[in-house]
């Protein structure tokens, strides 16, 4: 019988993402979690069985970084940075490492990992030395076009899970994004040799002014908080019930 209920399980989430957003790139290389910000997200989960999940949601993030910041002499004297909100849809299976689900006195608790696809959007601001600017219209490496604000990463991550009462779960999960994108930060490849300056009047022109052989990636951790939705079979079975009958 335990069995047949697990085959027969289906539970449906409706949740919210609390926590922070950051990135890794040519500003900042390996510090994680340096210049979070606030993020948010929601989600719709459905969990077929107590082993697994699929989640899709929205998430809303902003990234930064600064070379004044930086202990490296080098990036110091580059000075460049950027700021940018970073808007994601995303579809994400989940495989919890026991069996889990909200309600269920034995299953109250889980880690899991997660991966899947996701679609963002992005547009990186900067001081240029003449006011807050959108830098991928600026071509500060004197691109012959513009890069698309609208990219692909592949989120995946780990996480724990577990349950309060008959309705609630509760999470905490941390799960990079890897892009395929080196311009989460406006920064790729040289200095340009020609034309419109790269906002540091002091570089020499056509030296390298970030590392071509990375992409960025961007991140988002924190608190997720879910609410288990009726079972629309049973209210459909419990519909078609006459009254002394069971």
């Amino acid at each position: 019988m335990a069995q047949t209920r697990k085959r027969n399980f289906h539970q449906r989430e409706l949740g919210i993402l609390l926590g922070g957003s950051y990135y890794i790139g040519d500003i900042n290389e390996r510090a994680h979690f340096k210049n979070s910000h606030p993020a948010l997200g929601v989600f719709f989960r459905y969990t077929p069985n107590y082993r697994y999940a699929f989640r899709f949601g929205f998430n809303y993030g902003k990234i930064s970084a600064s070379d004044a910041t930086s202990n490296n002499a080098n990036q110091i004297e580059r000075n460049l940075s950027f700021s940018t909100n970073i808007y994601e849809a995303s579809g994400i299976a989940e495989f919890n490492f026991v069996e889990y689900r909200i309600g269920h006195e034995r299953h109250r608790f889980t880690l899991f990992v997660f991966a899947g696809l996701a679609g963002f959007y992005f547009n990186p601001m900067g001081d240029l030395g003449n006011g807050e600017v959108a830098l991928r219209e600026a071509h500060t490496e004197n691109q012959s076009k513009s890069y698309p604000k609208f990219q692909v990463s592949i989120p995946f991550g780990l996480g724990l899970k577990w349950n309060v009462g008959d309705k609630w779960g509760f999470g905490v999960e941390w799960g990079p994004r890897r892009t395929f994108t080196d311009y989460l930060d406006d920064i790729k490849g040289s200095y340009p040799k020609t034309g419109a300056d790269s906002g540091n009047p002091g570089t020499t022109p056509g030296s390298m002014r970030g590392n071509p052989s990375t992409r960025d990636w961007y991140f988002y951790y924190g608190l997720t908080i879910n609410l288990k939705l009726p079972d629309p079979r049973k209210a459909c079975h419990g519909a078609g019930r006459r009254p002394g009958k069971r």
